[in-house]
């Protein structure tokens, strides 16, 4: 028998433990191959406007998910290696050479990188329809995509994965050389060294965590702190304390939560608590570098997703603020006016309003500006008429303005550098002042077309014509409208018409929007099933190590209800702490986010963050059941 075909029946023989493995190999190797043949591909550049920076999206995303898979199959394959050291062992004993079980292991797994490699190029090809599909939706498109299949894209893939399937097969070529026999035969008795629970360490974790979300919720434009020490410096020192802080806690502070559990006696001595309990206190503490790599990947995977996502949802929202008429622009001469009217249909609204484009002397704003030095600005001046005729029909509060009074539509309004409008006069050339009386955060013009628009009294309206130039604009609003006619209306205008599309701007936010949320998506799939596959080999090499233990529970006659019940809890706690460890980091990593852009991001982050957990969840079902039928066929066995 060759080595190469007692690689293969090994693997056979062993294919239900390496089923996760390699199903998590395969779909790395889908979405790699997804991302590349989107970044050769013609149907992108013909379907949307934006294909130069997808196609550097796309490249950038394939960096990063190679970086990443490496890492995991490498750590995957120290698990399984470990595994494998006493059948490695056995083979040494029997006097197989070192070099000949060094080249089995080497061919085993290269030969599982060869399998997940076909397979996942052509479920990548097979599924290639459907993600590109995916994509053109997301980026605002209703068309289907054809089946495509890049050879540029495959070759890409193999070379990639291969040269990682090589250097993890050479790790398990150098297995048998590092190790005496000895060594060999207890590794599985082996877990990483669990260490004692300290109180100075518990407390330093926590205040590591608690530094770094105080850090991180401090506002990067308005904080000191962030000022003195600078936006790199800062980052990293929150990236740090986190890290350290979440290895910290599992480390010792998990501990002293268990040891508290542990001590209350009446509910220890119930079933098999005590076993559970004592196992949980060795594991947690033991498994702390996983259990750390499991809460940060999440927090990593939940912050990036959720952020990307509460982006898109808010899209339509962020449009309509900026341009709350369907079309708008600026009457320059009556002829482009009967173009756009011959091919309107369906309009709901179509209005003609009068407007000032007026200099103000804004002297006594920019005190309370910590941006804007300018003296002067140029605001697009509305009567209150006009307001009240648009909110109207884009069902907004009505508006009252007191004479020589003002009010500004600021839909970019931030309190942390916008002017403090409130009680503020600004003046025209010819001395003309008007106080504000408050502020909107909305508007009834089209930011695209009038800018920073300012509501006046009708008799203020008045007085100010002389102070700036006239202007008519024409305001449109439709229930639907596309970017086809968007384009077509564009076609008659001159370039000074200043014409601005609600459809054409949604479309161009959401392409964007869009395709980081497809690769944002797919990332974060991979990176949880990585994650889920990690903890998963983790559990099932702890199941091994338990065997004795529940067969000896076994034989005392205690029920399989009762291991099953032990079993699940150790696992729950060993998958969900992590998880919500990670959450957490997350929430307020979100909540920082949602503070800078000035966003309520509470629901879609709130789906993102369900979404993820009913998927890690699947893994914690799968680990349950697979330690559970270990145990069991264990039992049957020894009896």
């Amino acid at each position: 028998m060759t080595l190469f075909s007692l690689a293969r029946k090994n693997i056979a023989r062993n294919f239900s433990q390496y089923f996760l493995y390699i199903a998590s190999m395969v779909f790395s190797i889908v979405i790699y191959f997804t991302f590349v043949t989107l970044k050769y591909s013609d149907t992108i550049e013909e379907k949307t406007a934006s294909s130069q920076k997808l196609d550097s999206l796309m490249s950038g995303a394939a960096v990063i998910l190679i970086f990443f898979v490496a890492i995991f199959i490498a750590y995957s394959n120290s698990f399984f290696m470990k595994k494998r050291k006493k059948e490695v062992a056995l083979y040494a004993l029997l006097g197989v050479r070192n070099r000949q079980i060094g080249l089995m292991l080497f061919f085993e797994n290269l030969l599982l990188g060869l399998v997940s490699l076909v397979v996942g190029i052509v479920l990548g090809f097979l599924c290639s329809k459907g993600f590109m599909t995916i994509l053109i939706h997301l980026m605002g498109y209703d068309v289907m995509a054809p089946f495509t299949f890049s050879g540029s894209a495959a070759l890409n893939t193999a070379i990639v994965f291969l040269l990682i399937f090589l250097v993890t097969s050479f790790q398990g070529y150098r297995l048998i050389y590092q190790f005496k026999l000895i060594d060999l035969f207890h590794a599985s008795k082996k877990g990483e060294a669990a260490p004692k629970s300290s109180i100075i360490v518990a407390i330093l974790g926590v205040f590591l965590i608690v530094i770094s979300y105080w850090l991180a919720m401090q506002d990067l434009f308005t904080s000191k702190v962030w000022e003195k020490v600078g936006f790199l410096m800062t980052a990293l020192i929150i990236l740090t304390t986190v890290i350290v802080g979440t290895f910290l806690l599992f480390h010792s502070v998990t501990g002293f939560v268990l040891a508290v559990i542990k001590k209350s006696e009446k509910w220890l001595w119930k079933g098999l608590h005590l076993m559970t309990i004592s196992q949980l206190l060795y594991r947690v503490r033991g498994n702390a570098r996983t259990l750390t790599v499991i809460a940060v990947l999440s927090a990593t995977t939940v912050t990036a997703g959720g952020a990307v996502y509460s982006l898109y949802y808010n899209t339509n929202d962020l449009v309509k603020t900026a341009n709350p008429n369907t079309f708008m622009y600026q009457q320059t001469d009556a002829k482009s006016d009967k173009q756009v009217s011959t091919i309107l249909s369906g309009t709901k609204y179509d209005e003609n309003i009068e407007a000032l484009s007026v200099t103000f002397n804004t002297k006594e704003l920019n005190s309370a500006s910590a941006f804007d030095s300018s003296d002067k600005r140029i605001y697009t001046v509305i009567n209150e008429k006009a307001y009240n005729k648009l909110a109207a029909v884009q069902h907004k509060e009505k508006l009252h303005v007191n004479n020589d009074n003002a009010v500004i539509l600021d839909i970019g309004y931030d309190k942390r550098f916008s002017p403090k409008y409130k009680g503020k006069i600004i003046t025209t050339e010819n001395n003309n002042a008007i106080t504000f009386q408050s502020f909107k955060t909305q508007t009834v013009l089209n930011a695209g077309t009038a800018g920073i628009a300012v509501v006046v009294s009708n008799d203020q309206f008045k007085a100010l014509r002389k102070d700036g130039e006239a202007l008519k604009y024409r305001v449109i609003g439709m229930d639907q409208a596309s970017t086809g006619l968007s384009k077509k209306i564009a076609k008659q205008l001159p370039e000074e018409a200043l014409f601005s599309s609600a459809p054409q701007d949604f479309q161009t936010s959401i392409e964007g929007v869009g395709s980081l949320l497809f690769i944002g998506s797919f990332l974060g799939l991979v990176f949880l099933a990585a994650t889920g596959s990690i903890i998963y080999f983790k559990v099932l090499t702890e199941a091994e190590e338990d065997k004795p233990q529940y067969n000896m529970l076994h034989k005392m006659g205690v029920s399989t209800k009762e291991m099953r019940k032990s079993i699940a809890s150790q696992v729950f706690v060993i998958f969900f702490v992590p998880l919500v460890v990670g959450l957490l980091h997350s929430a307020v990593a979100l909540k920082a986010f949602s503070s800078l852009l000035m966003m309520n991001l509470a629901k879609p982050v709130l789906i993102w963050m369900i979404a993820y957990t009913v998927i890690y969840g699947l893994y914690y079902v799968l680990a349950v059941a697979s330690y559970n039928r270990i145990i069991t066929q264990n039992n049957k066995t020894e009896g």
